[in-house]
C-alpha cells in the first residue's frame, strides 16, 4: 500500500479516537451509575472501540515511513495500550471475573471476533532485534562451552575408490534389470494361464456388446459423479461455505504486498537514521548561527526589566531562583508589580508554613486522640456505610492515560491534520519541526546561561546603586540554607529503603553466564501467541443471562496472555502507569498448552526466560544463604535485562500443604517465603512477571498461593469448536493433507474431553514420513487418527469439576459466586415480593383473632 492510504489510516484512527476522549470526558460529569449491566454495556463499548483503534495505529505505525509522525503515533498508541488495560481492570471488578463475553455488542456494533483480537505491536521485536541476535549468540556459545547444548557434528564420509563405485554401480543396474525381467515375465506367464484355461473350458467368449455397455454405463457414472461433485463445489462457493479456487492458492499480489512491506521497513530505518543526524547538525547549526542574537536579545529584554522594576518600585527587584523558572517567570505576560508580587507572597508563604508546622507538631496528638475516637465509631457503622457505598452506584476511575491520549491527539490536530505534504513525496523528515524543535532547545540552554550572567549583573548593579541593598542579600543567604537542610531530610528517608547488593563487584556478563550454566537461564523456544489455535465463545453472553456460567474458550485465555502479558512487558511506559501485574497463574489440566504460553511471553516480547521450578533448583545454592544469594542474582539480572519472565513450574509444589515422602529430598517448599518478600521489591518500572504453570492446584495451600499469585487464569479443555479448528491446524502443520475423505467435524466429536496435547500426539503418531509419502494416492480419513486417541487418557468430567471447585474458592472465585447469589436473591424477592406480603397480612390477623378468642 501507499503513503496516502497509511496517512489515511492514520487520519480515521485520530478521528474515532477523538470522538471517544470526548465521550470519556463527557461521561465523567454525570452521577454514578447503579445499573450493573449499563455500567458494563458502556466499558465494554470503549474497550472494543479502543481496541478497533489500537490495531489500526499499530499497522500505521508498522508501515508509516516518516519518522516525526510515527513519535506521535507512538506516544498515542501507548496510551491507547495502556487505557484497553485500564477498562479491562475494570470490567474484572465489575464482574469479579477475568472472562468477558462481548456477543450482543460485537451483533450491535456489526463487527466479528477478529475485530477484538489484541494485536501484539511488532515493533516490540523490531527495535531491538540486533539485541535479542547478540543475546542469542552469547546464550549459544555460553551452553556450547559448558557442554549443555548437543551440537550436530558433520559426519565424515569417507571417499570410495573408483573401482568400487563402478562395481556398486554395476550391481545397482543388474537388480534393476532383474526386477523390470521379473515383471515382464510374469505378465507372460499370466497370459498362458488364460489362454490354457479358456482352451480347457471350451466356451465361448464374452459378448462384445454386452462389454461396451458395462464399460458405457461405468463411464457414464463417473462422469455424472465427477459434474455433480463440481456443481456442489460451486453452490458452496456461490453460498459463501467455501473459498474460491483463487484464495486457496498463494496470490502473487498477496507476495507482491509482503515484499512491499519489507521495502518499507528499510526505508523507515534509512529515513530515521536521517532524522537523528538531523537532529545533531541542526542543533548546532542553530547554536551557531542564532545563538549570539538570542543571547543578546535575552540580555537586552532582562535589562530593560531591571530597569522598569527600579523606575516603578523605586528599588532593584530580586532574580528568580531555578526552581522559580529563572527568566521565564520574566518574559511571561505579566509587568514587572505582577512579578514583584508574586515573588513576595512566595516569600510569605514560606513564612506561614514554618509557623504552622511549629503548631501543628503541638496540636499532633489531641489530633490523633481524635482519630481514633472516629475510627472506633465508623467501625460500629460499617454496615451502613457500605449500604451508602452501593447506594452512590459506579463511576469511572480516574485514568493515567486520557491526558497522554489528549496530548498526542491535540499534537496531530495543531501539525498534521491540515499540514500540506505535496512536496515530500518520499515522506523524509520536516526540517522546519526540526528548527523549531531545535531553537527551543537552544533558547533553553543559552538562556541559563544568560540567567547566572544576570544574576552576576544585577549583584553588581544592586552593591554601585545602593549599599544598604548588601545587608539583604546577606540575611537571603540564611534563607537558602535553611532550604539545604530540608533537602538533606528528604535524602535520608530515600536511603532507608535501599536493598543490599550480595553481588557488589561481579558484572551482569558473570551473572548472566553463571545462571546459564546452573540451568536457571534457559532458552526459550520460538513459539507465537497466535500458534495457540483457538476459537472465540459465541454462546458467553446468552449463558450469563440464563444464570449459567459457561467455560472460557481458549481465544479467551490467548487475550488475557497478551493483555497481563505481553503488552506491559513490551512497552515500559505502558508497565508503568498501567494496573500492575507482578504474578501470573496458569492453572489447567495436563496438555492445555500452559508452557507453550509460557514461551509465546518471551516470544513476542524478547524476554529472558527465568526457570525457578521445585525440580530445577533441587540441589542448587543449598542452605539460606545460598537461597539468597541465587534470588538476588535471579532478579539482578531479570532487572538489568528486562523483560524477563520467571517461570514456576508445577507451583504447586512450592506451596504444598503436606509435602509426599517421594519429594522430600527436593525441598519443594524452599521459595515458599521469599516469594512474597521479593514481590515487595518488584516495582512499576521493572518489567519482570513471575509466571506459574500448574496441573494440580488443588494440593496447594490455598492462602498462601492465592497471596502470591495476583492473576489466576484456569485453562480449561478445548470446546468442540476449538477442536474442529485444532485438528485441521495441526494436520497442515505436520505435512498432511485436508481432503473431502477427512471428515474434520467427526474427530472433533469424537476428540471430545481429549487437549490440544492429545491431539498433537495423535496426528504425529500417525503423519510418519511412509504416510506422508503415500499422502497423493491414498488421502487421509478419521479412523486413522482414532486408535492413537484411544491409547491416551481424556480429561474427565469428574476432573474438570474438581477445577471449577477449587477456582470458587479463590477470590475471584468467592467474589463471583457472592455476587451471582445475590443477583438471584433479588430476582426471587421480585418475584415473591407480593406473594410474602399477603401471607405476612394473613399471620398478623391469624394472631390478632387468637388473641381475642382468648
Amino acid at each position: 500500500m501507499s503513503h496516502f492510504t497509511y496517512n489515511k489510516m492514520w487520519a480515521e484512527a485520530q478521528e474515532s479516537l477523538n470522538s471517544l476522549l470526548q465521550r470519556e470526558i463527557e461521561d465523567k460529569l454525570p452521577k454514578p451509575q447503579k445499573d450493573r449491566v449499563t455500567v458494563f454495556q458502556t466499558l465494554a463499548t470503549f474497550y472494543i472501540k479502543y481496541v478497533q483503534i489500537f490495531r489500526n495505529l499499530e499497522t500505521a505505525y508498522d508501515q508509516i515511513v516518516h519518522p516525526q509522525k510515527r513519535l506521535v503515533i507512538r506516544q498515542v498508541l501507548e496510551g491507547v495500550m495502556g487505557r484497553i488495560l485500564e477498562l479491562k481492570n475494570e470490567m474484572v471488578v465489575l464482574e469479579n471475573s477475568e472472562f468477558h463475553y462481548f456477543d450482543d455488542i460485537l451483533q450491535d456494533l456489526k463487527l466479528s471476533p477478529e475485530h477484538i483480537e489484541i494485536p501484539i505491536p511488532r515493533y516490540f521485536l523490531k527495535e531491538k532485534l540486533k539485541v535479542l541476535r547478540e543475546r542469542e549468540k552469547i546464550l549459544a556459545q555460553i551452553l556450547i562451552n559448558a557442554g549443555l547444548q548437543d551440537i550436530e557434528l558433520k559426519k565424515y564420509v569417507k571417499p570410495l575408490p573408483l573401482e568400487e563405485v563402478i562395481r556398486v554401480i554395476q550391481i545397482s543396474e543388474r537388480a534393476r534389470q532383474g526386477r523390470l525381467r521379473a515383471s515382464f515375465m510374469k505378465q507372460i506367464y499370466l497370459e498362458e494361464k488364460r489362454e490354457r484355461q479358456a482352451r480347457l473350458q471350451g466356451g465361448k467368449g464374452p459378448d462384445l456388446e454386452a462389454a461396451a455397455l458395462l464399460i458405457q454405463k461405468v463411464w457414464r457414472g463417473f462422469t455424472q459423479w465427477k459434474n455433480t461433485v463440481k456443481m456442489r463445489e460451486e453452490e458452496m462457493i456461490f453460498l459463501g461455505m467455501n473459498l474460491p479456487p483463487q484464495f486457496q492458492r498463494v496470490n502473487a499480489s498477496v507476495a507482491r504486498a509482503q515484499n512491499v512491506e519489507a521495502k518499507r521497513c528499510e526505508i523507515q530505518g534509512k529515513h530515521e537514521t536521517a532524522y537523528q543526524k538531523a537532529l545533531v547538525s541542526m542543533k548546532t547549526h542553530l547554536r551557531e548561527m542564532e545563538g549570539p542574537d538570542i543571547k543578546e536579545s535575552l540580555q537586552e529584554q532582562i535589562r530593560q526589566w531591571f530597569i522598569e522594576c527600579r523606575h516603578i518600585t523605586g528599588k532593584f527587584p530580586d532574580y528568580p531562583n531555578k526552581e522559580e523558572g529563572g527568566s521565564t517567570a520574566i518574559f511571561s505576560d505579566k509587568t514587572p508589580e505582577q512579578v514583584l508580587a508574586e515573588l513576595a507572597a512566595k516569600e510569605e508563604e514560606a513564612a506561614l508554613k514554618k509557623t504552622s508546622k511549629e503548631k501543628g507538631k503541638k496540636e499532633k496528638g489531641k489530633k490523633k486522640k481524635k482519630k481514633k475516637g472516629k475510627e472506633k465509631g465508623k467501625g460500629k457503622e460499617k454496615p451502613g456505610s457500605k449500604d451508602t457505598e452501593e447506594g452512590e452506584g459506579w463511576k469511572m476511575a480516574p485514568s493515567n492515560f486520557l491526558p497522554i491520549m489528549e496530548e498526542g491527539n491535540n499534537q496531530y490536530k495543531d501539525v498534521w491534520q491540515n499540514r500540506d505534504e505535496q512536496w515530500n513525496f518520499s515522506q523524509e523528515y520536516d526540517p522546519e519541526l526540526v528548527k523549531e524543535e531545535k531553537r527551543k532547545e537552544v533558547e533553553e540552554e543559552i538562556r541559563l546561561q544568560v540567567d547566572e550572567l544576570m544574576r552576576q549583573e544585577l549583584k553588581n548593579l544592586k552593591l554601585a546603586v545602593d549599599r544598604e541593598k548588601d545587608k539583604n542579600q546577606k540575611t537571603g543567604k540564611k534563607g537558602k540554607k535553611g532550604g539545604k537542610k530540608k533537602k538533606k531530610k528528604g535524602k535520608k528517608s530515600g536511603k532507608k529503603k535501599k536493598e543490599k547488593d550480595l553481588t557488589p563487584d561481579r558484572t551482569i556478563d558473570s551473572l548472566y553466564k553463571e545462571l546459564v550454566e546452573e540451568g536457571l537461564l534457559i532458552k526459550p523456544k520460538t513459539v507465537k501467541l497466535s500458534d495457540y489455535v483457538g476459537e472465540y465463545s459465541y454462546l458467553g453472553t446468552t449463558l450469563r443471562q440464563v444464570d449459567i456460567e459457561p467455560m472460557p474458550s481458549l481465544t479467551d485465555v490467548r487475550q488475557l496472555i497478551a493483555l497481563y502479558g505481553i503488552l506491559p512487558l513490551g512497552s515500559q511506559a505502558v508497565h508503568e502507569k498501567a494496573p500492575l501485574v507482578k504474578t501470573l497463574l496458569l492453572a489447567g489440566p495436563t496438555g492445555v498448552g500452559k508452557k507453550m504460553l509460557v514461551h509465546a511471553l518471551c516470544t513476542e516480547t524478547g524476554a529472558n526466560l527465568f526457570n525457578l521450578s521445585a525440580s530445577n533448583i533441587a540441589g542448587k545454592y543449598p542452605g539460606k544463604s545460598g537461597l539468597q544469594m541465587m534470588l538476588h542474582m535471579v532478579f539482578k539480572v531479570a532487572k538489568q535485562l528486562q523483560p524477563s519472565v520467571i517461570w514456576i513450574g508445577d507451583t504447586e509444589k512450592t506451596f504444598y500443604k503436606r509435602v509426599p515422602k517421594s519429594e522430600k529430598e527436593m525441598e519443594p517448599k524452599r521459595l515458599k517465603k521469599n516469594l512474597p518478600k521479593i514481590l515487595k521489591n518488584v516495582k512499576a518500572e521493572d518489567r519482570v512477571l513471575i509466571v506459574g504453570t500448574t496441573r494440580r492446584p488443588f494440593d496447594a495451600d490455598l492462602r498462601p498461593f492465592c497471596r502470591v499469585y495476583q492473576k489466576i487464569i484456569l485453562i480449561p479443555r478445548p470446546d468442540y469448536a476449538s477442536r474442529f479448528v485444532l485438528w485441521k491446524h495441526i494436520i497442515q502443520q505436520n505435512g498432511g493433507a485436508v481432503t473431502k475423505s477427512l471428515n474434520i467435524s467427526c474427530l472433533a466429536k469424537v476428540s471430545d474431553g481429549f487437549t490440544q496435547g492429545h491431539i498433537i500426539y495423535a496426528v504425529q503418531t500417525i503423519l510418519s514420513e511412509r504416510r506422508l509419502r503415500q499422502m497423493n494416492h491414498k488421502p487421509l480419513i478419521a479412523a486413522e487418527f482414532l486408535s492413537s486417541l484411544a491409547r491416551q487418557d481424556p480429561v474427565y468430567q469428574e476432573e474438570e469439576e474438581t477445577y471449577k471447585v477449587w477456582y470458587a474458592k479463590t477470590p475471584l472465585g468467592k467474589a463471583r459466586a457472592r455476587e451471582l447469589m445475590v443477583g438471584e436473591e433479588v430476582e426471587q424477592g421480585k418475584g415473591k415480593g407480593k406473594g410474602k406480603g399477603k401471607e405476612k397480612g394473613k399471620k398478623k390477623e391469624g394472631k390478632k383473632g387468637k388473641k381475642k378468642k382468648k
